[in-house]
């Protein structure tokens, strides 16, 4: 556990707070009443999981945004449960504290909301997550009401879902002009539906206040401005790993360029026999 942020604080709080078991919904919603903001990251593997869970991240996100910074897909639209439950699975085994959400990946859910338990119930018993996320407004209401009835938490997720990728035009702002009003109600119909949490992608800045003014769960915000309960990056992102990224996101480290500088020394040693030493062998 990262002490630093524990001490300064506090034992109350989500991030570098809760140590002696998992972060909860009910965590969530209290954070909520007193006002404190919290971050959430992506995290895809075990070794990545451990350290965003050491530091006190209390949200892991295993985000179908594996289809592009894992499996290489140019959307989120390709990426299958097969693919996604694995991954789940190893960042819900190598974590002890952060609340683990999967995402359930297009064409999973929007059938019905028996297709929808059908998919949370595979991230549920074999990710061993502890709640699901998807996407859509009231389109969705009954899924989430089935889900939740079945005592599977849900994070909904409205504004840009990349999953409609197709229909939006493109990745594009959401809930500008008369638009705001639509995504307002999707917001308040998800919560009505008893989702615990709600993402908002890409939208204006006032809107994401309003909303988060007007609901009682947290809302999450990626590109939504700073009035939002809680903050996401994809990992890779906010490490300064992906080549491109969207305005909203900012770098904390270069990982791109250290990575880079570490495999050119790597390779350097190799051809001119600088690696392995001595000190790297071993002996009959």
């Amino acid at each position: 556990m990262n002490t630093t942020a524990k001490a300064s604080t506090g034992g109350n709080t989500l991030y570098g707070g809760v140590t002696s078991r998992r972060v909860t919904v009910r965590d969530l919603a209290a954070a909520k009443r007193r006002g404190e903001r919290w971050p959430m990251l992506t995290a895809y593997d075990a070794l990545t999981a451990r350290v965003f869970d050491e530091a006190g991240i209390p949200v892991l996100l295993v985000g179908d945004s594996a289809a592009n910074v894992v499996y290489g897909y140019d959307t989120t639209v390709p990426v299958t449960m097969d693919e996604l439950v694995p991954l789940t699975a190893a960042v819900a085994r190598s974590t002890q504290r952060a609340l683990v959400v999967a995402d359930l990946p297009f064409g999973s859910y929007q059938g019905s909301p028996q297709q929808a338990l059908e998919a949370a119930s595979r991230f549920m018993k074999e990710g061993r997550a502890q709640a699901v996320k998807l996407e859509g407004g009231h389109t969705v209401a009954h899924q989430v009401e089935l889900l939740v009835s079945a005592g599977i938490p849900v994070m909904g997720h409205v504004g840009l879902t990349p999953q409609s990728v197709n229909t939006l035009g493109g990745y594009r702002v959401q809930g500008r002009g008369e638009a705001a009003a639509d995504l307002l109600k999707d917001a308040k119909e998800l919560e009505r539906a008893g989702a615990f949490s709600l993402v908002l992608e890409c939208v204006p800045s006032e809107l994401a206040a309003e909303v988060t003014a007007q609901l009682s769960i947290p809302t999450i915000g990626i590109g939504a401005g700073p009035s939002t309960d809680a903050q996401v990056l994809v990992w890779q992102d906010m490490a300064g790993l992906s080549p491109k990224v969207a305005k909203f996101v900012k770098a904390y480290a270069n990982l791109n360029e250290t990575l880079r500088e570490a495999a050119s020394s790597f390779a350097d040693d190799v051809v001119q026999g600088a690696f392995p030493e001595e000190r790297h062998s071993y002996s009959a």
